[in-house]
């Protein structure tokens, strides 16, 4: 039996909530603004706002929420808050898919357990890469199938080779790695719909037309939900769902009824918003939502405040989105 905690203890007994098609967020992590502490009435609020506006799953300490600025105890501090904040407000069945990603098989396990016991649902895994020469396919693949060996909970791959040196598994690696029976999806946020396309096809992937195997190929970016539906997707992992949940919600269900000219017309009208914050990246988010619903804040430190007149710039940038975001 796999244990949370290092001294031995039984891993908790738990059923991961189904993951289904559909919008899921990789939340904010919310501080004080002088001391830097974990704001976890904000963590909650939040979690509880983007549930009610449609998402069908939120993401724990990933990099939109600064889990590298994060400790271990506040890594899961943050998931139990996102937990316990849903089923209070009788969201059961948004999962929670956590962020547990470290440069050893030990550490990442561990981080598994951790989010195990934390109530989280998924683990979110990206390569290991800081000794990127050492981290070949072979290096890769013992990498993930070691953790998924390990995780009480299944493992959803994360391409991103932005934050991982450049890593870019492509899809015959995969599709090689999601045979495992604890690995269940990937977020494609490297935006190659053919290598999602090449993915979905042959792991049979969870869309909105069939279930198909359960296996879920996730858009990474708020701005191709659309061109990652068409090609057999089943929903986006997207950062801007943080701030416009309903607008990512509104594309993906009109994509869902089949009314394609319009899901193409409202993406559109999402990415450029969402390139806004894109640009603007973690402090420009928490400044979106500072601005439009009055909490946000800060990144923690060595991450810059922006200035007055750079919030002003964000705010008015996704204006046009934000009053469409408000008219849902």
């Amino acid at each position: 039996m796999a244990s949370d905690s290092t001294n031995g203890a039984p891993a908790v007994t738990r059923t991961p909530v189904p993951l289904i098609p559909g919008i899921y967020a990789p939340t904010m992590t919310f501080f004080d603004p002088v001391t830097e502490d974990l704001d976890i009435p904000t963590i909650k609020q939040h979690s509880v706002r983007l549930a009610q506006a449609g998402l069908v799953g939120l993401v724990t300490c990933g990099s939109n929420g600064e889990a590298v600025h994060l400790s271990r105890e506040e890594k899961a501090a943050v998931t139990q808050a996102t937990r316990e904040a849903l089923d209070e407000a009788g969201f059961t069945e948004v999962s929670v898919m956590v962020g547990c990603s470290a440069q050893s098989v030990r550490e990442t396990v561990q981080l598994c357990r951790d989010a195990h016991a934390a109530g989280g649902d998924y683990a979110l895994l990206i390569p290991a890469s800081y000794y990127r020469y050492a981290m070949d396919e072979t290096a890769i693949t013992d990498y993930f199938f070691a953790a998924a060996d390990a995780s009480p909970i299944p493992i959803i791959l994360y391409n991103y080779p932005g934050a991982v040196a450049g890593i870019d598994m492509d899809s015959d690696l995969i599709i090689k790695l999601s045979q495992h029976p604890n690995i269940v999806g990937t977020k494609f946020t490297c935006a190659n719909t053919g290598k999602l396309a090449r993915v979905a096809l042959e792991m049979d992937s969870y869309t909105t037309s069939k279930k198909g195997s359960g296996y879920m190929a996730f858009s990474g970016i708020a701005d191709f939900i659309v061109q990652g539906l068409t090609v057999g997707g089943c929903g986006v992992i997207a950062g801007g769902a943080n701030v416009a949940p309903k607008a990512n919600v509104k594309v993906f269900n009109l994509f869902a009824e089949g009314k394609i000219q319009e899901a193409f017309k409202a993406q559109a009208l999402l990415a450029k918003g969402d390139w806004v914050l894109t640009k603007s990246a973690i402090p420009g988010t928490k400044s979106a939502i500072q601005s439009y619903f009055g909490y946000g804040g800060y990144p923690r430190k060595p991450l810059q405040r922006l200035s007055d007149e750079r919030v002003k710039q964000v705010a008015e940038g996704i204006k046009e989105l934000m009053d469409w975001e408000a008219s849902l």
